[in-house]
């Protein structure tokens, strides 16, 4: 609460050190310890799987700078949905808000979870698989640990990611050093000839990209929170500078250390391959790698939690949602209904889906509003050449992006057809039914207004201003 104005905002709490354990931690949960299989998989050879390694922390190191300019120049929460908002109209970006909050944001969620519920629950179940009922009740468990923690404070949020990010940053190093002993001692098999079987052709490009792109996930999601970052002219980019390289420099060093383990046949075989590598190289410590992926998944779902309930907040705000949804807490100043309803979403995800299925759906609508984003950063260049911003990227950074996203949609459909994509489509298009009736014409608001005035006092909460200073 603003003690001048009286107005209520959600506090500028997130400094450079929060700022960088936010992205690092965000972006090093499962995919690490998952993907690096599916990538060799997909293109076949231990060469091109490190190129794609390489290749995919570039682009979303580049892609990230293209959300600092977009930061200074909208200084307002909510990520790509109010880019959207801002250049191209609240039809498109009632369309993003609409797909990202019934199936992005909780099937990235409901993905983690899930993940971390199968190495909580594989201990007890040695001898086989543990049952679904047992993880997806696991992963229920830590969605509603995580929705009470962010609910309660930003300061046990922040707190709760920089120790999280620092765990799984010390298992990372694990890895990292396990990997340089075995070179050392002479374990460079996989590294000779190294592009033999490398798979060509779009399709298997692009599908092992997708794995890379997942395992980074997170790069953008600094800017759901921008309101809440002191000083984000200066803290964003050097946050970004930070964490970027500092992610692709271990995912890459894991990545050999993997291979300095195993032979390319066995990653391709393993289902797990940190637990494998473990296993290898740890011997009777090998324990220690189910830990840390506990450990690493449960800071990334802490970190979605977080911007996630603010993408919902501010598309909220704007109108492309329940009035409800952008409200804060009067006492605790975090966006409470916004976290209830990220939850709720992300349990359903869990009763209707696996891994698999719930990956594809993140990343085919992911890339999908990446592409408008970047869209709309060539549109503001195109349109404010004169605008002076502390920070600006080329023109052909933008145009590149864009590029890049498209063929990140396409491809995957090109090499492997799912129908989770044309479903995928379905849905994004069956928001304009929900558009003009209840957005635009906004029928049945006298109704919808009385449950928000219920629910108000029922959560205690209030409508909360933007931050612009």
């Amino acid at each position: 609460m603003d003690a001048t104005t009286g107005e209520l905002h959600l506090k500028r709490e997130v400094g450079l050190i929060s700022a960088v354990c936010l992205i690092v931690g965000t972006m090093i949960g499962s995919g690490i310890y998952m993907s690096p299989e599916w990538v060799l998989r997909y293109i076949g050879s231990p060469g091109a799987s490190l190129l794609i390694w390489t290749a995919s922390g570039l682009v979303c190191t580049i892609a990230a700078f293209a959300y600092v300019e977009l930061g200074t120049v909208i200084k307002e929460s909510g990520g790509e949905y109010i880019y959207i908002l801002r250049n191209f109209g609240p039809i498109p970006a009632f369309l993003f808000s609409w797909t990202s909050v019934f199936i992005a944001r909780p099937a990235g969620i409901a993905a983690m979870s899930l993940s971390l519920a199968q190495y909580i629950a594989a201990p007890f179940y040695e001898k086989c698989p543990p049952p679904s009922v047992v993880v997806k009740c696991t992963a229920a468990a830590s969605i509603l640990i995580l929705a009470t923690i962010n609910g309660l404070s930003v300061k046990l949020a922040t707190r709760t990611q920089n120790i999280f990010t620092f765990a799984k940053l010390v298992s990372l190093l694990i890895i990292v050093t396990g990997g340089i002993v075995m070179i050392f001692k002479g374990h460079t098999r996989s590294f000779q000839n190294a592009f033999q079987g490398t798979i060509k052709g779009i399709g298997p490009v692009g599908m092992a990209f997708q794995q890379g792109m997942w395992s980074y996930d997170g790069w953008n999601n600094l800017n759901c929170v921008t309101e809440e970052i002191r000083r984000p002219e200066v803290n964003l980019p050097r946050a970004l500078l930070i964490s970027l390289p500092l992610v692709t420099l271990l995912y890459l060093m894991v990545n050999i250390s993997y291979l300095a383990a195993m032979s390319p046949t066995e990653m391709m075989t393993s289902g797990a391959v940190a637990v494998t590598w473990g296993n290898k190289v740890l011997g009777s410590w090998g324990w220690i790698i189910p830990l840390s992926v506990v450990l690493s998944t449960f800071g990334s779902v802490n970190g979605s939690f977080f911007t996630g309930g603010r993408s919902y907040y501010v598309a909220a705000r704007e109108g492309s949602m329940p009035g409800i949804l952008s409200m804060a807490h009067v006492h605790r100043l975090t966006p409470l209904p916004a976290l209830m309803f990220t939850a709720f979403i992300a349990l359903i995800m869990l009763t209707l889906g696996d891994f698999g299925s719930i990956v594809n759906y993140f990343s085919f609508i992911a890339w999908m509003s990446y592409g408008l984003t970047f869209a709309a950063l060539m549109k503001i260049k195109i349109k404010k050449q004169n605008l002076h911003v502390p920070f600006k990227v080329p023109m052909l950074i933008p145009v590149f992006l864009l590029i890049v996203s498209v063929i990140l949609v396409v491809a995957p459909i090109i090499g492997d057809p799912r129908i989770e994509y044309l479903v995928v489509f379905l849905f994004l298009l069956s928001g304009l039914l929900i558009y003009w009736p209840l957005i635009h014409l906004k029928l049945c608001a006298g109704r919808m207004n009385r449950v928000t005035v219920f629910l108000q006092l029922l959560l205690e909460v209030a409508p909360a201003q933007r931050n612009v200073d």
